[in-house]
């Protein structure tokens, strides 16, 4: 019996699949992509999206996170954030779709605490 893969996730911003986060415009200033092993993770949150977090369109309001150019993110509800095994920024976005994101998450690293 072969279990079937996960399911993708791809809004454009953010690709989830069975092995890597791709995080659209992520470097500044250039733009471009980051790409995060799912093995580099060592834990995952979602929390409501704050203020302070709701209009940094790119970059860092707490000097921990990093967020990547997203021009809608005033109209997302929902932030998550991935620590990784290595260094000190902690890569955060706002999925179009979080619910959907989480869920898909979840089946790929469910035993994060």
């Amino acid at each position: 019996m072969s279990t079937a893969p996960p399911r993708p996730y791809d809004d454009g911003l953010i690709q989830l699949d069975g092995r890597a986060i791709t995080l659209r415009r992520y470097h500044f200033p250039s733009g471009t992509s980051k790409v995060i092993p799912l093995g580099a993770i060592r834990r995952w949150r979602a929390e409501p999206l704050n203020w302070v977090n709701r209009y940094r369109l790119w970059g860092s309001s707490d000097l921990r996170r990093w967020l990547p150019m997203d021009l809608a993110r005033p109209s997302r509800s929902t932030l998550v954030t991935v620590e990784l095994d290595d260094g000190w920024w902690h890569p955060a976005f706002t999925p179009v779709r979080p619910e959907e994101f989480v869920e898909r998450l979840t089946e790929v690293l469910p035993e994060l605490p």
